[in-house]
C-alpha cells in the first residue's frame, strides 16, 4: 500500500463544506458507538445497516449528504475501535483495555471508491456527494498520473493546522533492489546522541521540541490572553490558536522527516540491522525523561526502519534491550553503570569504550546469535514479499524478499564485514 498526499486548494466556502462533511462522519461514528453500547450482540454488519437507517431518518436528514460508502467507512472506524477492545480483553492485556471513546474533534473524512473523481491530468479532484464541495486543486510533489483510479482504494480528507490535505491510498507493491555489501550494524538509541552504531558512528539528536519551546511558550501565552471563559471566542483568539497549531505541526514534520531520512540511509548502507526493542510506552512514565524521549521520536524511526527494510529486502532484527549497557562487549563481564556514567570501563579485560558504543556492539552480537539460531531451526520458506516471523518468541525478523537465507549467506556476511568480535563469534 502506498499513501500519496496532496494539499487541497479551494475557496473558503469549499473548506466550510469539507468541515461539514468531517462533522457528519464524526456523528455517524459516535452514533454507531452508542448503538453498540445500547444493544447486545452487535456485529459489524449491524453498524453498516445503521448507516442506511440514519440516512432515511427524518431526524438526521443531513447524514444523507455524505456518500454512502463514506458513511460505511466511518462505521468501520467505530467497529475497528470496538474490535481492538474485544481483542485486548480476550488476550488479557494488563491495564486499560482501550474502551472505545466518543470523538469530539475529528479531523478527517474517508471516501472509498465513490464520492470523488480525479481529472484527466490528475491535478484536480471533484467531490460528488451531497455537500457540493465541487472541484479543488491538488498540490503535490508526487504525480498521480501513473496510477489509475482503480488502483486508488480510498481517499481521505484530512484537516491540519495549515490547511486541508487529500491522502490517496494506492494498491502498489514497492520493492527496491539491494546489492549485498557484507555490512551489518547494531544500533543503540539514546538521548545524548540519537543513535550510536557498533562501529562507533553517531547521529546527533536534534531536539526539535526543545529548540522550539521558546516560540511555543510565547504562542501559548497569546492564546491564553485571547481566551476568556464564558465569552464568545474572537477572531484574534482563533488566529492565535492557528499559529500555535502550525508551530506544533512544524515540530512534528521535522521529527518525521529526520526519522525517515535516517532510516533510509541506514537501510541502504547495511545488509543486517539490529536495534533494541524499547518499550517506549513504559519509558515515558518517567516524568524526568518523558519529554526528551518523546522529542527523540524513537518509535517513528523504528517504524520507518521496518518499512524500508521490507522495501529493500534487508534483514532487521529487534532484540530485547536487557543488559546491553551492563555487559562488556569483549569479555561479557557485568559492569554496573548509572545514567550519568558515559564511559564503559571493564576491570576484567581493560576495555574502555563509550557507553553507547559498547551497547551497540552487544545489540549486534545478540541479533547475530538470534539470526544464526533461527536459520538453524527454521523450516519452510519465505513467501513473496517481505515476511514477518518470530525467533525465540521475542524477536522480529524481516527477511529478504524472494531469497531463502542460509548459513552460507551468514558466513559470507561475517567474512565481508570488517568488524570482528569474540562476542559475535562465540
Amino acid at each position: 500500500m502506498l499513501v500519496i498526499e496532496a494539499k487541497l486548494k479551494g475557496t473558503q466556502s469549499q473548506y466550510s463544506k469539507l468541515d461539514e462533511a468531517i462533522r457528519t462522519g464524526q456523528f455517524i461514528r459516535n452514533t454507531c458507538l452508542r448503538y453498540w453500547e445500547d444493544h447486545k450482540g452487535v456485529t459489524r454488519n449491524d453498524l453498516q445497516k445503521l448507516c442506511s437507517v440514519l440516512a432515511k431518518n427524518t431526524e438526521t436528514p443531513w447524514t444523507k449528504k455524505l456518500n454512502s460508502q463514506a458513511r460505511q467507512a466511518h462505521a468501520d472506524r467505530a467497529w475497528s475501535a470496538i474490535g481492538r477492545f474485544y481483542e485486548n480483553c480476550r488476550l488479557g492485556k494488563p491495564g486499560k483495555k482501550g474502551y472505545p471513546k466518543y470523538k469530539k474533534f475529528s479531523r478527517s473524512v474517508e471516501y472509498k471508491n465513490s464520492g470523488w473523481k480525479l481529472s484527466a491530468e490528475r491535478r484536480q479532484i471533484t467531490f460528488t456527494d451531497g455537500f457540493d464541495v465541487g472541484t479543488m486543486d491538488l498540490w503535490s510533489s508526487r504525480n498521480l498520473v501513473w496510477y489509475s483510479e482503480k488502483q486508488i482504494s480510498r481517499v481521505r480528507v484530512v484537516r491540519r493546522a495549515d490547511g486541508y490535505y487529500a491522502q490517496f491510498l494506492v494498491d502498489w507493491d514497492r520493492l527496491q533492489e539491494h546489492e549485498l555489501q557484507g555490512k551489518m550494524t547494531g544500533i543503540d538509541l539514546g538521548l545524548k546522541e540519537f543513535s550510536t552504531d557498533s562501529d562507533g558512528n553517531t547521529v546527533d539528536n536534534p531536539r526539535y521540541l526543545r529548540k522550539s519551546e521558546g516560540r511555543l511558550k510565547k504562542l501559548q501565552r497569546r492564546v491564553s490572553k485571547k481566551h476568556a471563559r464564558g465569552k464568545k471566542q474572537s477572531n484574534r483568539y482563533h488566529k492565535a490558536r492557528q499559529a500555535l497549531g502550525k508551530q506544533h505541526l512544524k515540530v512534528s514534520r521535522q521529527r518525521e522527516d529526520k526519522a525517515r531520512k535516517d532510516a533510509l540511509a541506514l537501510v541502504r548502507s547495511n545488509d543486517l540491522i539490529v536495534y533494541e526493542d524499547l518499550k517506549i510506552k513504559n519509558m515515558v512514565k518517567n516524568h524526568h525523561l518523558a519529554k526528551s524521549i518523546s522529542d527523540a521520536s524513537w518509535y517513528q524511526f523504528t517504524r520507518w526502519l521496518q518499512y524500508f527494510a521490507k522495501v529493500h529486502g534487508v534483514i532487521v532484527i529487534a532484540v530485547p534491550p536487557h543488559n546491553t549497557t551492563v555487559d562488556c562487549s569483549c569479555c561479557g563481564a557485568k559492569v554496573k553503570k548509572t545514567l550519568s556514567t558515559r564511559t564503559h570501563r571493564c576491570s576484567k579485560c581493560g576495555t574502555v569504550l563509550d557507553r553507547d558504543h559498547n551497547a551497540a556492539k552487544n545489540i549486534l552480537a545478540k541479533g547475530f546469535k538470534l539470526l544464526a539460531e533461527y536459520l538453524n531451526s527454521t523450516v519452510g520458506h519465505t513467501e513473496s514479499g517481505a515476511k514477518s516471523s518470530k525467533a525465540q518468541g521475542e524477536t522480529d525478523l524481516w527477511l529478504k524478499n524472494g531469497d531463502v537465507l542460509t548459513l552460507s549467506w551468514l558466513d559470507e556476511l561475517r567474512t565481508k564485514n570488517s568488524w570482528e568480535s569474540p562476542a559475535i563469534l562465540r
